[in-house]
């Protein structure tokens, strides 16, 4: 029977092995950390209160996937914790370890993406100035928006991006997307503008700019934080004064929605967005689908004129 120590200290080796080897993406990592703390803190309890010969590995991770769903955990979140003990099960084989993860993964629900709408993003980066942030960087947080709905980057493309990622002359971004795979992402004239305003202004005065550094920084010259980025939307979302929250992803939902909406080819939204798989971006087609229906029912002249019902 595996022990909770034998599985611990394999988990150990087992994470340095997906960051040094497998070069897992820092999300993929920590969130594979945390899965792995949690089911050893959840098998420590059930030590405590079921006898030692009921709590072998396989037993502990079979009630553990249980009180997933008596805690009502999401579907995705259930399925990323199971791929996390099948890929820590595979690595167990190799080192002569068996566990077996007999839990079948749950069928994701398919969400509709949240967008804004083609005027909400214009008044955001349009009308909001520079002088209406209550914000110490307000160069940077505007750089900072441009660039997540002009090239659709996930919030941790964007905190990594280098000057050395950057091409100026030709408006492209390198990023390094999930799996370690580079992709070649485009940027249009105005967030170019707001780039250079940025980098000659508050960037500059943070001191030399070599390649290798960090494009967005915070006041004392470290990589920008995530969750700094999500404040930036908030920020921006009070601006804007609508109740519906504001996140670094809906910006790249509304980028992929409206391209869409102009004609653009699903492979080649696939491509900018880094999706390994067609059926992600697919999802996009129902949110242009809902919102052509409401233009019909909006715009049809049909249903515009007032039928008067015949008198009685």
């Amino acid at each position: 029977m595996v022990t909770l120590a034998v599985l611990r200290q394999k988990a150990d080796e087992f994470l340095l092995f997906l960051e040094k080897e497998k070069n897992v993406s820092y999300n993929t990592f920590r969130a594979y950390r945390a899965d792995l703390a949690k089911f050893f803190t959840f098998w420590e309890t059930l030590n405590e209160s079921t006898p030692l010969d009921e709590t072998g590995a396989e037993y502990a991770l079979r009630r553990y996937i249980v009180s997933l769903f008596y805690d009502k955990a999401l579907k995705v979140t259930v399925a990323r914790k199971l791929s996390c003990f099948r890929t820590f099960s595979h690595y167990l084989s190799k080192e002569g370890i068996k566990l077996e993860v007999n839990v079948k993964t749950p069928r994701r629900e398919r969400r509709i993406p949240k967008t804004l709408s083609v005027d909400e993003i214009t008044y955001l980066l349009d009308s909001i100035t520079i002088q209406d942030l209550p914000s110490k960087s307000p160069y940077r947080d505007r750089a900072v928006m441009e660039m997540l709905y002009a090239t659709g980057v996930r919030c941790s493309e964007l905190t990594h991006m280098r000057f050395q990622d950057i091409d100026m002359q030709a408006k492209t971004v390198r990023v390094l997307g999930k799996g370690r795979r580079e992709r070649i992402v485009l940027f249009g004239e105005k967030a170019k503008q707001a780039l250079i305003e940025y980098i000659e202004g508050e960037r500059s005065a943070l001191g030399a700019l070599e390649p290798a550094q960090n494009l967005f920084v915070g006041p004392s010259g470290k990589k920008l934080a995530e969750r700094t980025v999500q404040r930036i939307c908030e920020m921006y979302r009070r601006l804007l004064k609508i109740e519906r929250p504001l996140t670094p992803h809906k910006m790249r939902h509304s980028f992929a929605t409206h391209l869409l909406h102009q004609g653009v080819d699903l492979r080649v939204i696939q491509e900018l967005l880094g999706h390994s798989s067609l059926a992600t971006v697919e999802l996009y087609t129902h949110v242009a689908s809902q919102d052509l229906a409401r233009m019909c029912d909006d715009k049809h002249p049909l249903n515009t004129i007032k039928i008067e019902k015949p008198a009685v």
